[in-house]
């Protein structure tokens, strides 16, 4: 019996160290659960994974930090708290860095403070972890609870990073585009000369870039900047340039189409100069053996003063003989001169009548093509990224397309698009649209005012969703009426046809291109009908 009851009392004794053992391991996993990813019993220490100097956390707590959790020396939220012997809570860094630089005492009430006496407050620190605050990054208006924060800061779209170019703080998800598209240090091509270059001197390149496209300050003609200053020395007609005689002593300078009447008009001049400046060099190569002569020997005077005299005499016979000789020469070349000016007049006239007939061919052929399009054009509006900028600077952006027709015969229409500013009353940041009646080759045989149904898109090139407006004519409106002038100043459409939010947050613009789709169904007059002219049947809608 004795044996017996000590077997149970042993194993009653057993149970109670089980069931105490899985209580305390049940209260151990419980604690665990309170602290966060980065703070188990075994990694919670004073100086666990936190940099040295690190201070406090700076976020802005919801509600605000209580005075309780702020460190008094950095005055921020406590990170990784420690308490002392005294009581006082600071940051596991600022209390050791305040012991190592100012002495071995509390900062709070200067008691004695050893760094061993430091314990962390792990029930403080895990009440820290838990409070809210709110994500420090622009735009954003998250909120979590503090051990949050960091992944969240990983995963935000509104963190900023340094461009990796210029060191200015962009948003993550606008990084590419930064790169790519605003980047002062970001890498250009030239499309003249194939170097590259910073964005940033653009403007210096330019200036300096041998192929980039320059004018002429004189004639205004337009050409590579390295042929500028050979044209500037030998073609240019307007380019100043001295007299062929200013050797002579002319003193005159004139455009260089003007030049040869001035040598024409001014010949005589021209001969007499040449002919005082080859005198003075005659007279000067004369007089120099002359005085030279008469500092050597002096007794030799009167018969070398002969014999010099006799010398300058037969230089001047040579001297006019070559006078005469070179005004022959200029009479043939002032010739030749006039001959070359009555050949290039006439080339010039004759370039002026290409381009002319040139002019008048390209637009036939533009006239032929909007025949072409039966009522139903698309536009193409290409390098919109530049429209937009301007438009957020505040430039009016104000653009016409090409002109249409409605059939053949049929109306002539144009589309005007407006991107509006965003001080613009009303209709800020909104694309407005609007339809042009234009003067055609059709007009006198069409019914006024002109009538019918318009359809206008701005077509989604991703998922088809198209932006589309339907309108009737009204007769009585100025817009509707035969044009006067080629074209019609009164147009009709929508002020606030779309706004500019809208056409970034769906596929409206791909690959920096914007379509803009009109459908035109005109209805044509009985009278038209009987003479034989049929109308454009009904187009696909959109």
């Amino acid at each position: 019996m004795a044996c017996s009851d000590m077997e149970k009392s042993s194993l009653d004794d057993a149970c109670c160290d089980g069931a105490f053992s899985s209580c305390a391991a049940a209260m151990e996993k419980e604690r665990d659960s309170y602290l966060s990813p980065t703070e188990n019993p075994s990694t919670i220490s004073v100086s666990s994974s936190v940099p040295p100097d690190q201070q406090g956390y700076d976020v802005e707590f919801d509600p605000p930090l209580e005075s309780k959790y702020e460190c008094p020396i950095c005055l921020m939220g406590l990170r990784s708290a420690v308490q002392t012997p005294c009581g006082h809570r600071f940051c596991n860094s600022c209390i050791r860095k305040s012991i190592r630089d100012t002495g071995q005492k509390c900062p709070v009430d200067n008691e004695v403070l050893l760094e061993e006496q430091l314990f962390p407050d792990n029930f403080a620190k895990r009440e820290i972890l838990s409070l809210t605050v709110r994500c420090p990054n622009e735009g954003c208006s998250d909120k979590m609870e503090l051990r949050q924060l960091e992944r969240h800061l990983s995963q935000c779209k509104f963190a900023t990073v340094p461009c990796p170019q210029c060191l200015e703080s962009v948003r993550k998800s606008h990084l590419d585009e930064h790169k790519s598209q605003q980047c002062l240090q970001r890498l250009m091509t030239c499309p003249a000369c194939a170097g590259s270059f910073v964005y940033a001197n653009k403007q210096i390149h330019e200036q300096i870039c041998p192929f980039a496209n320059t004018v002429c300050e004189y004639c205004e003609m337009e050409l590579i900047r390295d042929q500028l200053a050979l044209h500037c020395d030998t073609d240019c007609l307007k380019a100043p340039v001295a007299c062929t005689f200013s050797t002579f002593g002319c003193r005159e300078k004139m455009p260089r189409k003007e030049l040869a009447q001035h040598m024409q008009e001014f010949t005589q001049m021209h001969m007499r100069y040449m002919a005082e400046f080859l005198r003075s060099q005659s007279l000067n190569s004369c007089l120099l053996p002359s005085v030279a002569a008469h500092s050597s020997s002096e007794e030799r005077g009167a018969s070398s003063r002969a014999a010099d005299s006799c010398h300058c005499k037969q230089e001047l016979l040579n001297l006019r003989e070559t006078v005469l000789e070179l005004e022959g020469r200029l009479v043939r070349q002032d010739q030749q001169i006039r001959e070359l000016c009555i050949h290039n007049e006439t080339q010039k006239n004759q370039v002026t009548e290409l381009r002319r007939k040139l002019s008048s061919l390209e637009e036939a052929t533009r006239e032929l093509e909007a025949q072409q399009y039966q009522g139903v054009y698309v536009w193409r509006l290409e390098n919109f990224s530049l429209h937009l900028r301007n438009q957020e600077a505040g430039q009016p952006i104000v653009l016409h397309s090409p002109p249409f027709y409605t059939g053949r015969p049929g109306y002539k229409l144009c589309l005007r698009l407006h991107l509006q500013t965003p001080s613009a009353p009303r209709c800020s940041n909104y694309i407005s649209l609007f339809v042009h009646t234009m003067q055609g080759e059709f007009d006198s045989q069409l019914s006024w005012p002109f009538q019918g149904t318009i359809r206008l898109a701005v077509l989604d090139q991703v998922e088809g969703q198209h932006h589309v407006e339907v309108m009737e004519t009204k007769p009585d409106l100025q817009a509707f009426q035969r044009p006067t002038v080629q074209r019609n100043p009164k147009g009709f459409g929508y002020v606030t046809f779309l706004h500019l939010q809208a056409l970034r947050q769906r596929g409206f613009v791909k690959e920096d291109v914007l379509l803009v789709r009109c459908e035109v169904t005109p209805r044509i007059d009985a009278s038209l009908r009987r003479e034989g002219v049929q109308p454009r049947g009904p187009e696909p809608s959109l």
